[in-house]
């Protein structure tokens, strides 16, 4: 009699699993409410009382029956667990996790091929528990599904952002193939595309590191390659037979092939090249939703390879413009040494508005042609028309012994082009002369060149002339100098005296600064001249803004002169 009346609460709770929690049976709702199976069972395990629906869903758990016979052993588990808890301290339970504040957990597993949440009542004083089992496959379905979901979309956050994180055509290739190998398949390979019969290929395999190396063979031995190299769309795995796989798909010692997912890597325009995923036969095939997340890979490891594919072919046709309009090396010729330097406005660039040329001269003892300009402007645009007044000098250089010819006719070349920017301009001829240089010197807009004397004197060369690209004729008058020995004409741009700087900021360097600094240089070499030079004029500005600068010495080298071997040749000179 004890027994019926301890067991009696937990019974009640069985035979209230129809009705929502609160309600009684004289307040049931008049909708009508779903049955949870549920049982009650005593401490000892047994089964005391069940309800219809509990007796359909386990048929074995019959009044009397064992627990552990008549239940799935996890519920049974959770029931053996609940009771120990109850017989230690509320302490040692929580520590254990078994319960919480609001109660006995829940425990879960399946019954047959669904899924059920077993919830407990609180033991009563003899232990018996009542256990109602909630349907919960679909929740836990739909809870697993946004699992998965929320790793692909980590993983491809994270590979979008280890994939653009470099724009090297090969880095990306590694980071690609080693993250396909990590976390969609055993083994991938990414194949780009080559206009010649070799493949470059980059495989990996799982916890491996990546290899490249360069494929001799047909595309189209492998199903689907042939296809996802021109762009067109996968074909499904499961049309796919591994078997067919030739050897350089397969990396070394990965075994026999059981599934393969062949996908296009889409490019800026065109095809950035292939994917190709591969399984061994032991683990599971592809499913449609992992193909589905391998093409939104595919998606993303193409974009960053194209990029890095764009990125290296304007660095290559970058480089090779560049070579054109870098200015050329100064060096020592026909008997007069020169040198040059070169500052651009803006910091990093290597190109600008200032630029320089040296051109020999037309036979032994010719006359070499030094040009300095100044564009309108700074940067790349103001590179570009550099670029061209550069070569249309050097195909004006049959002329140069005229420099008014020159000049205009540069001037007409300019004025018939689509840019509406003009230059300034400074031509000297040097040729030399016994122990002396003699230099023509003709400008165009240009800021007049400096003499630096062996004595340390500085004198003006009086050139003067009109702008090039500006009128429809050019008018300038050539100036002629004689360099004696150890003597240096000193050809700048006006960065170098119109820097604005010093110890109040917004002064200009000036030519008169210039000068005195130019004679303090007398007898230097001219490489040490120019860079005194620009040294100074940076120093002036500091950090502050300036216009690109560009200067170059035109020196006369101290020493005697030595005949050429056999009379022939200009001949050097030694000191």
């Amino acid at each position: 009699m004890v027994a019926k009346q301890g067991i009696q609460p937990a019974a009640d709770a069985v035979a209230g699993a129809a009705r929502p929690k609160g309600t009684s049976p004289r307040s049931a709702p008049t909708l009508p409410v779903p049955a949870f199976p549920a049982l009650l069972v005593d401490s000892d395990g047994v089964v005391r009382r069940t309800n219809d629906e509990a007796a359909s869903l386990l048929p074995d758990a019959r009044v009397g029956a064992d627990l552990t016979e008549a239940a799935p052993p996890w519920l049974a588990a959770a029931h053996r667990r609940l009771n120990e808890a109850e017989s230690r301290t509320a302490g040692a339970a929580a520590t254990a996790g078994v319960t919480d504040e609001t109660g006995p957990a829940p425990a879960n597993g399946p019954v047959g091929e669904r899924s059920f949440a077993a919830h407990p009542s609180a033991p009563d004083s003899s232990g018996a528990v009542a256990w109602w089992l909630v349907d919960d496959t679909e929740h836990r379905s739909t809870a697993d599904a946004l699992t998965v979901e929320r790793e692909r979309t980590a993983f491809l956050t994270e590979a979008s952002n280890l994939l653009l994180s470099s724009l090297n055509l090969e880095r990306c290739m590694d980071v690609a193939a080693q993250l396909a190998a990590t976390y969609l398949a055993d083994a991938a390979l990414v194949v780009a595309p080559s206009a010649g019969r070799l493949l470059p290929v980059t495989s990996c395999v799982r916890g491996g590191v990546p290899v490249h190396g360069k494929a001799d063979g047909d595309p189209a031995a492998v199903p689907g390659l042939a296809e996802a190299l021109r762009g067109f769309p996968p074909l499904p795995s499961r049309w796919i037979d591994p078997a067919n796989a030739p050897d350089w798909v397969v990396p070394a010692g990965f075994g026999a092939v059981g599934s393969m997912v062949v996908t296009p890597l889409p490019g800026q325009g065109v095809p950035a090249g292939a994917l190709i995923l591969l399984r061994k036969t032991d683990g599971e095939t592809f499913s449609v939703a992992e193909e589905t997340v391998a093409r939104l890979f595919a998606g993303r490891a193409g974009a960053a390879m194209s990029a890095a594919r764009l990125f290296a072919e304007q660095t290559s046709i970058t480089e090779t413009l560049m070579r054109d309009l870098m200015p050329p090396p100064m060096r020592h010729m026909g008997g007069v040494d020169y040198a040059a330097g070169y500052r651009a406005a803006r910091p990093g660039e290597r190109i600008g508005g200032d630029f320089y040329d040296l051109h020999a001269g037309q036979g032994a003892g010719g006359e070499s042609l030094v040009v300095l300009g100044d564009v309108c402007g700074k940067g790349l645009d103001a590179a570009v028309l550099t670029g061209k007044i550069r070569n249309t000098l050097q195909a004006l250089l049959p002329m140069a012994g005229d420099h008014q010819q020159v000049l205009s006719l540069l001037n007409g070349a300019l004025l018939s082009s689509h840019h509406t920017r003009f230059a300034t301009l400074l031509l000297a001829s040097a040729v030399r002369h016994g122990p002396d240089v003699r230099l023509r010197l003709t400008s165009a807009g240009h800021p007049s060149p400096l003499l630096v004397r062996a004595d340390g004197r500085v004198e003006t060369v009086p050139t003067r002339g009109t702008l090039v690209g500006v009128m429809p004729t050019v008018v300038a008058r050539t100036e002629h100098v004689t360099l004696a020995p150890g003597e240096t004409c000193v050809l700048f741009t006006d960065g170098i005296t119109e820097a604005k700087g010093g110890p109040v900021g917004g002064e200009f360097f000036g030519e008169t600064r210039l000068a005195r600094a130019l004679g303090a240089c007398a007898g230097m070499p001219p490489e040490a001249v120019v860079q005194r030079v620009l040294t100074l004029a940076a120093r002036w500005v500091g950090d502050g803004r300036h216009d690109d600068m560009a200067a170059v010495a035109i020196a006369s080298p101290r020493g005697a002169h030595l005949s050429a071997v056999g009379g022939h040749g200009p001949g050097r000179f030694t000191g």
